[in-house]
């Protein structure tokens, strides 16, 4: 369903909830996924706001890609997790999605989702969400059975869960948008693609 969309656009991602998101909003779209080394980025940052890796990691991505497509308007996005002040990135292994999950029971965490559009290989709007998601206690049994059902595929999850799949199992409440807990601000995306009437206003 493309029938809002005056031109497609490529996404910087082959994130299936960024897809999906996409093309059920009507957004016409290609999917391209973007070459950026984002612990470079993080580890050049420091100790800046999530917010703002966020949204630097979003731009990175969108920059990459639009450099081999410059006619056309790119959309990077990028989401990145916060619990207790402290930063965590996508599991890479089982064993760390473990710990993960460990490390957020009984706590509540902050998901920074954030995207950027760059046309001509430069970044042109950048945006932000925040929404909070309280973990409740986890078990370990409940822990191991849950990362067996969801392995590998949250092993591509900040934050250890799909919110479309068992996701919501790890939580007592969420507070925010879905589409930002979801992995992008997508109305604040839909407001600036119709600003550059790349959608129908």
């Amino acid at each position: 369903m493309t029938v809002f969309s005056r031109e497609t656009i490529v996404l910087a991602s082959r994130s299936a909830s960024r897809c999906a998101m996409l093309d059920q909003a009507g957004v016409a779209f290609e999917s391209v996924p973007a070459d950026v080394d984002e612990r470079a980025i993080e580890a050049e940052m420091g100790d800046a706001d999530p917010e703002e890796i966020a949204q630097a990691l979003a731009a990175a991505k969108a920059v990459a890609v639009s450099a081999q497509r410059p006619d056309s308007w790119v959309l990077g996005s990028d989401s990145l997790v916060e619990v207790d002040g402290h930063r965590f990135d996508k599991p890479a292994s089982k064993q760390e999605a473990v710990d993960h999950l460990r490390a957020f029971s009984g706590r509540t965490m902050t998901l920074h989702s954030a995207a950027a559009l760059a046309r001509g290989g430069r970044i042109d709007w950048v945006a932000s969400d925040f929404a909070r998601l309280a973990v409740r206690d986890l078990s370990d049994s409940f822990i191991e059975a849950y990362i067996e059902a969801e392995w590998p595929a949250v092993g591509a999850c900040v934050g250890v869960f799909r919110i479309e799949g068992p996701g919501p199992q790890l939580f007592s409440r969420i507070a925010g948008d879905q589409f930002t807990v979801l992995g992008m601000p997508l109305l604040a995306v839909l407001d600036a693609l119709r600003a550059r009437e790349v959608l129908l206003a």
